[in-house]
């Protein structure tokens, strides 16, 4: 049989066009700017990326450029565990709605998944303030 794990997605509109918020998003350098309890500094090593982090160097690897919105990305821990996080920008009338699924891993309590998503969401809120401040400066 196989098992799932509990999950949850986090979205949030946007008022900037899906292809703005997807090359804002996509771009790891920016991680600091809209996730700075998780991404202290980004830099390129060779052909990967590295996010440092409180809990250490993590490397982070993005779904391939595409025209779908799809910013999916893994997450290698220092420890070796891999975490996988579907993220999407899709259009909303005129702007984009951006969502996250997170899930709840082996070990992890309740407690602890509801504080990873408080967290996303604030991440997401944060992305939203940058972008739609960067519109109103076009």
């Amino acid at each position: 049989m196989n098992d799932t794990l509990p999950s949850q997605t986090v979205s949030v509109p946007i008022a900037a066009p899906p292809g703005h918020v997807y090359e804002f998003a996509g771009n790891p350098l920016n991680l600091p700017a809209w996730a700075p309890r998780f991404a202290l500094s980004v830099r390129r090593d060779a052909d990967r990326w590295l996010v440092q982090t409180p809990y250490g160097p993590v490397e982070i690897e993005f779904a391939p450029d595409n025209e779908l919105g799809v910013l999916d990305h893994s997450l290698t821990l220092p420890s070796g565990v891999t975490i996988f996080n579907a993220m999407r920008v899709i259009a909303n009338a005129d702007g984009s709605e951006v969502m996250i699924t997170t899930f709840r891993l082996p070990g992890m309590t309740e407690e602890q998944h509801r504080a990873h998503i408080e967290i996303l969401r604030n991440e997401l809120w944060t992305l939203k303030r940058i972008l739609e401040e960067r519109e109103q400066g076009c």
